[in-house]
């Protein structure tokens, strides 16, 4: 039974400057670069014929090509805070294509997503730390981080049940518009 998930991926040379982050928090678990990405819709494991339709389904989304920016490196949490992130703008072209995903997998049967969609890159989980060295680490390097790509396409990963993320399988990349 795979466990999938809609997102996006993040380009090479910006996962090598999330990557400088790394470092300074005990207790963190920092996920690697290379599955670094920012999710779209949480699918969840289901079975072979449900993932097929859920790959076909996908298929027929037609958006234009976005720009994403990530624009702050933050905490997720509150009080505890169980990840360092980078905070994407909000802007249309990823709110709608998340919408549209969340519309398709409700239609497909699937329960809708219960968590507001707050996009992001997860760059490290942080459950190990304390809350205060988290807050240390985000005076020293968190703040603005200002980076743009262009979203060209978005894929269908598959996942196995691991701690700390990954490793992350494209199953299926959708090319969005010019």
């Amino acid at each position: 039974m795979p466990r999938l998930f809609t997102g996006l991926e993040i380009p090479a040379e910006l996962g090598v400057r999330l990557s400088m982050l790394r470092g300074g928090l005990f207790g963190a678990t920092w996920i690697d670069p290379e599955n670094y990405h920012i999710t779209l819709r949480f699918v969840g494991d289901i079975d072979d014929r449900t993932a097929e339709e859920v790959a076909s389904e996908l298929g027929r989304i037609r958006r234009r090509a976005f720009e994403v920016s990530l624009e702050e490196i933050d905490s997720f949490g509150g009080r505890q805070p169980h990840s360092v992130v980078a905070k994407v703008g909000a802007k249309n072209g990823i709110m709608e294509l998340q919408a549209e995903h969340e519309r398709v997998m409700q239609r497909l049967g699937l329960e809708p997503e219960p968590r507001r969609f707050t996009p992001h890159v997860t760059i490290a989980r942080t459950k190990g730390a304390s809350n205060r060295a988290v807050a240390d680490w985000l005076a020293i390097r968190g703040g603005l981080f200002g980076a743009q790509f262009k979203a060209a396409r978005f894929v269908l990963f598959s996942s196995r049940s691991s701690r700390g993320g990954g490793p992350y399988v494209i199953e299926e990349s959708y090319p969005l518009a010019a």
